[in-house]
């Protein structure tokens, strides 16, 4: 039987029948593939650096800097520890009117860190692993800085009142994560040079970490001990990191890039699956006649059908491994397109996406190439004289419906995500009814216009997509829903992006200094008197302690009402519940740290109410607090809540009177918390200015960087310009994997036509046995194939359209404007994909005599 299966699948491929099978399941395991090795190397990546991703075995980190007891109890237990603060600065090249500046990450290292993994530096044109972190009076930068300030080895940099040499280029370190990267470079020194940078004065934006590392007996003692004492005494500005925590989110991220992604190659399998299941259609129509053949020398249909079966499990392993081949070549360009985005030094990916591509494969296959083949199983005998086709049968109806169960099983699997996969496949579906009833008015609408074409091949090829309407719908719908994905990710992407960066009004700040002490406020309103009327805002930094009289974790957590408990026994139970769902890592992060509250006595003009009424300074013999309408959302805030700070020590209580809405595009100094001046007297405040400074003052930071270096001001030009980098990076990616599905919507188009081969060869044999010559026939075919390519992509660039305002209107809140020249596009592209495709399938119809033509009939 095998041999007799083998024998059969080498006469078919060599007859042309398997061809585009293979190809069109080569091209969705491609794409699969490609995803899916690429994020197996993050994956792998990740559990590689899963010891290190916290430079210790156990975390201690706050905004504020750890007493003492923590350290001394590490000790105690004979821990190794290290000590790192972290904060955003500027950072100064060069000097006079030569020197220039940039926002950088500054963290400042003790001896003994790291206590797990190895920092890497550059030597020559290779990496090594060093064994000391830098040395006093010297930072290491990443290569990023040394391009924007023009730095080399050697170079002093200056980093508040302290000047420092550039003493290696730093390229990796272990706690840097597999997250993407952060918006502004890395420098790092010694703890012994921070002090005198002067950067950490009162109020200072920072994060304290103490690392740990020792025996797995002495990290668990130690990680009871510091829960019970966080129990016992609540300490909101303290967490406690471990392996699972920070595996966790990075696992968290690395989900949702792989989502991501997967919807993307997912659209290409989708087409290819219907490409697919056109091209077993014309399989099936070519073989009847061989089937009676085979019936009537008593082959029986059991064995008709493990004939066919095990012919097309020979195809689906070769197009499984072609597909992997090519999958496994486009991810290393993947890799390089998202640039940036993606972490350097990935291990080469596992046996596992392999393993997928290839059962991606088979369940396409099975799901959408079976079910039509085992029609002819049920081929009759008589089939040879009276050339009958049985109906089909319950069972080969049942395959439709395993084949779609499985192929939804393939994309719940591919994308990690149940939800998700319906969406999906619901968007799928919705998308193309839509697209394949409006073919059909335009169809409806030409056919109406017949008369209205003078010329001979005009209204042939008018008469040729009216006659089959179902296959020419197919054909537009195929081709608009590739179509649709590029030109959004191409066009309306650019459109969009222009009308964000220009969204920013003339004379809008596009710089912010904070961190401006009380006793600078009158240098600093000097300094910036001769750039217009810059915005200031004072602020007080404070952390939130309870909500309604109960533990802000808890609420957040959506604990249940009742009797309020006692601070002791609230952080008991958040000790308890620590492993279960609770609030996000973003919340968790919010309320462990302090908040900036801006003063305002008068609403913001970028701001808009979305319930309740602005504050008039006290609500029911309390202040009045106004609170951004998402961090309401994240901490179930709602209107009449009281809230509890801590300010320095110091209590501060709160009613919500307004829920805001914060347009944080706006170039304006945004706050997630207002309240009024009034009830903020006495407690202390550092000072916010927003300013616009021209495009040809490049020293503008430099020089209140150098004058004052505890500043930090945000160049908000550099850090749009980085944005588009990483923008323009991940839209390339996400192209590359949309280029497979447009090749698959030009093979659904392809299979369309080829399915209707046969049919046309004979019409055309009639046709010029009618007198009509083949240019004439030809012209004619070309007129169809640039009619359908062009409904094709009107239809998606009208989508796009469709889609570009709604991304205008509700996620970037821009302008929006019509772009006739995206009709035009839409469809030039899909005439030429039409052409390109209609070539392929219908290049030999004319090739073929009309008096062989008219006996085959």
């Amino acid at each position: 039987m095998f041999r007799l299966s083998f024998t059969m699948t080498l006469r078919d491929w060599r007859a042309g029948e398997l061809r585009f099978l293979l190809l069109a399941l080569t091209l969705s395991v491609a794409a699969l593939s490609t995803v899916n090795f690429f994020v197996d190397r993050l994956r792998t990546g990740l559990e590689r650096d899963a010891h290190q991703m916290l430079a210790a075995d156990l975390e201690l980190e706050s905004d504020q800097p750890l007493d003492g007891a923590w350290l001394a109890e590490a000790q105690r237990r004979g821990l190794h520890h290290a000590d790192t603060v972290s904060l955003f600065t500027m950072a100064v090249a060069g000097e006079g009117e030569q020197a220039t500046s940039t926002l950088v990450a500054l963290k400042s290292v003790s001896e003994t860190y790291p206590l797990r993994g190895r920092l890497r530096v550059r030597l020559q044109e290779s990496d090594a692993v060093s064994e000391t972190p830098p040395a006093p009076g010297t930072v290491w930068v990443d290569a990023t800085l040394l391009a924007s300030l023009r730095l080399h080895v050697g170079s002093v940099l200056s980093v508040g009142e302290r000047s420092l040499t550039v003493a290696q280029v730093l390229t990796a370190e272990p706690d840097a994560g597999v997250a993407f990267l952060a918006l502004a470079p890395r420098v790092m020194m010694a703890n012994a040079d921070l002090a005198a940078t002067g950067l950490l004065q009162a109020h200072a934006i920072a994060n304290y970490r103490l690392l740990l590392a020792g025996s797995a007996q002495q990290v668990s003692g130690y990680e009871r001990w510091a829960r019970d004492r966080m129990a016992a005494a609540p300490i909101k500005s303290v967490a406690l990191n471990s392996f699972a925590s920070k595996r966790g989110d990075a696992s968290e991220t690395l989900d949702q890039t792989r989502q991501f992604l997967s919807l993307a190659s997912l659209l290409t399998a989708l087409l290819a699956a219907l490409a697919v299941a056109l091209a077993a259609r014309r399989f099936v129509r070519r073989h009847l006649d061989a089937c009676a053949m085979l019936r009537c020398l008593g082959l029986t249909q059991a064995r008709l059908t493990c004939l066919f079966a095990l012919e097309f499990l020979l195809l689906g392993l070769a197009a499984g491994a072609a597909g992997v081949a090519i999958g496994y070549g486009s991810h290393f360009a993947l890799v390089n397109w998202l640039g940036q985005l993606a972490p350097a030094g990935l291990p080469p990916p596992g046996w596992a996406p392999a393993l997928q591509g290839m059962a991606a494969s088979l369940i396409l296959l099975l799901g959408f190439a079976l079910p039509p083949v085992l029609q002819l199983r049920n081929v009759p005998q008589l089939r040879l004289l009276r050339r009958d086709t049985a109906p089909p049968q319950a069972s080969a109806l049942g395959g439709y419906v395993l084949g779609l169960a499985m192929f939804g099983s393939l994309l719940a699997w591919q994308t990690g995500d149940v939800m998700l996969a319906l969406v999906a496949g619901g968007a799928f579906v919705v998308g193309g009814a839509a697209f394949a009833l409006l073919a059909w008015l335009g169809l409806a609408l030409l056919k109406r216009s017949r008369g209205a074409f003078v010329h001979a091949a005009w209204r042939l090829a008018v008469t040729d997509m009216t006659r089959q309407p179902g296959a020419t719908v197919l054909q537009v719908t195929a081709l608009a829903l590739g179509l649709t994905a590029l030109l959004l990710l191409t066009v309306v992407r650019a459109d969009l992006l222009a009308a964000w960066m220009g969204a920013t009004p003339v004379g809008a700040p596009n710089q912010f200094v904070i961190n401006i002490q009380p006793d600078q406020r009158d240098a600093i309103d000097a300094r910036l008197r001769g750039y217009g009327a810059p915005q200031q805002q004072a602020q007080t930094r404070a952390r939130l302690l309870r909500i309604n009289g109960r533990d802000a974790l808890e609420v957040a957590a959506g604990g249940t009402e009742g009797a309020k408990d006692s601070p002791k026994d609230n952080a008991k139970n958040n000790a308890k519940d620590s492993g279960k769902r609770g609030p996000s890592r973003g919340v968790r992060e919010m309320l462990a740290r302090e908040i900036d509250i801006g003063h305002a006595a008068t609403l913001p003009s970028s701001d808009k109410l979305t319930a309740g009424n602005w504050y008039g300074g006290e609500t029911a013999g309390m202040p009045a607090i106004s609170i951004e309408e998402n961090m309401a959302a994240d901490l179930k805030l709602k209107l009449g809540d009281t809230l509890q700070f801590d300010v320095a020590g110091q209590a501060l209580q709160a009613r919500v009177s307004n829920l805001r809405k914060v347009d944080w595009r706006a170039h304006q100094i945004g706050n997630l918390l207002l309240m009024h001046p009034s009830a903020m007297r006495g407690l202390p405040a550092t000072w916010a200015v927003a300013v616009h400074v021209p495009a040809d003052d490049l020293l503008f930071g430099t020089r209140l960087a150098r004058d004052f270096p505890n500043l930090t001001v945000v160049d908000l030009r550099a850090i749009l310009r980085q944005v588009q980098r990483m923008l323009a990076q991940a839209v390339a990616a996400v192209q590359f994997l949309f280029a497979f599905t447009l090749a698959a919507g030009v093979l659904v188009l392809y299979a369309a036509l080829a399915g209707s081969h046969d049919l046309r060869a004979r019409q055309a044999a009639l046709l010029r046995a009618l007198g009509a010559t083949r240019g004439r026939l030809a012209q004619a075919q070309w007129i169809e194939h640039l009619l359908t390519g062009a409904l094709a992509g009107l239809l998606a660039a009208a989508s796009a359209t469709l889609a570009s305002w709604a991304l205008s209107r509700y996620s970037f809140h821009l302008a929006w404007s019509w772009s006739p020249l995206l009709l035009a596009v839409g469809m030039a592209t899909g005439a030429a994909c039409a052409l390109a495709g209609g070539w392929l399938g219908l290049r030999n119809v004319l090739n073929q005599p009309p008096l062989l033509g008219l006996r085959s009939n």
